[in-house]
């Protein structure tokens, strides 16, 4: 049986998230997930806050498409703060989001949450996210262009951060800069 253009994709987003998920396993589970300075003052547990609340968005999103209920993104300042309240993240599809507030918000509303709770609820929404596909048609995948979107939401954010952690950790390995 040929491989549908969905299972190509579910594919690829596992092998993506195996790939972000050891490289998080390889730092341990540990107090160096809380450290700032990975990427400026943000530790992994921030980086690990941001790719949730993005998944947490692209699942919200899935499920509305599921229900037949459009997304519309924000428009005005009023419907941004609006949808904030209601969501409990930026309306990250919104022409008026710029690059940096998202980050600040997620660092700010995250910084009580404990480690273990957003890495729970990080789960959760990716597990979300692999259900939803899972259920949805090759048609509605392709007339709402899920595969960019989910993309986009997902494993090129675990890329990125991925980029940061590997960065920092040369920077900190052990015996970094005392040559033996």
């Amino acid at each position: 049986m040929a491989k549908t253009n969905k299972d190509v994709f579910l594919t690829r987003l596992i092998r993506e998230r195996d790939r972000f998920e050891l490289l998080i396993n390889r730092i341990g589970f540990s107090r160096r997930l809380t450290l700032p300075g990975v990427l400026g003052k943000w530790s992994i547990k921030d980086l690990l806050a941001h790719v949730l609340v993005y998944e947490q968005y692209m699942a919200d999103r899935l499920y509305e498409i599921q229900q037949g209920e459009p997304y519309v993104p924000s428009h005005t300042k009023n419907a941004l703060d609006a949808f904030l309240e209601q969501y409990g993240y930026p309306d990250f599809g919104s022409p008026l989001l710029d690059d940096e507030t998202p980050m600040e918000w997620v660092v700010e509303k995250y910084r009580s949450v404990s480690l273990e709770d957003v890495v729970t609820q990080e789960l959760n929404a990716f597990a979300s996210i692999i259900a939803s596909l899972e259920r949805m048609t090759e048609e509605t995948i392709g007339k709402h262009n899920l595969y960019e979107r989910i993309a986009n939401n997902t494993y090129k954010r675990y890329r990125e951060v991925s980029r940061d952690i590997h960065s920092w950790l040369v920077v900190n390995a052990p015996n970094h800069g005392n040559p033996q």
